[in-house]
């Protein structure tokens, strides 16, 4: 089984990789930093959700990218 993640969570991710696809990292931690720069998170569960699905999506669109370059 997979992990079932919240419509918030998945939500939240795709709009700030819609918006800032440039400091978008491969990196967890990052992602959480600009996390709290960028949204008004009040829970670290929350946040770190949000930054795991944000890298989850980062490392799909790199696989996608190096895919479309052979």
């Amino acid at each position: 089984m997979g992990k079932v993640r919240t419509s918030i969570v998945k939500r939240t991710a795709r709009k700030i990789l819609e918006l800032y696809p440039d400091r978008v990292s491969l990196s967890f931690e990052e992602n959480k930093k600009l996390i709290q720069e960028v949204v008004d998170v009040k829970s670290k569960k929350l946040r770190n959700q949000i930054a795991g699905y944000l890298t989850h999506l980062a490392k799909i669109r790199k696989r996608i990218e190096q895919q479309a370059t052979r």
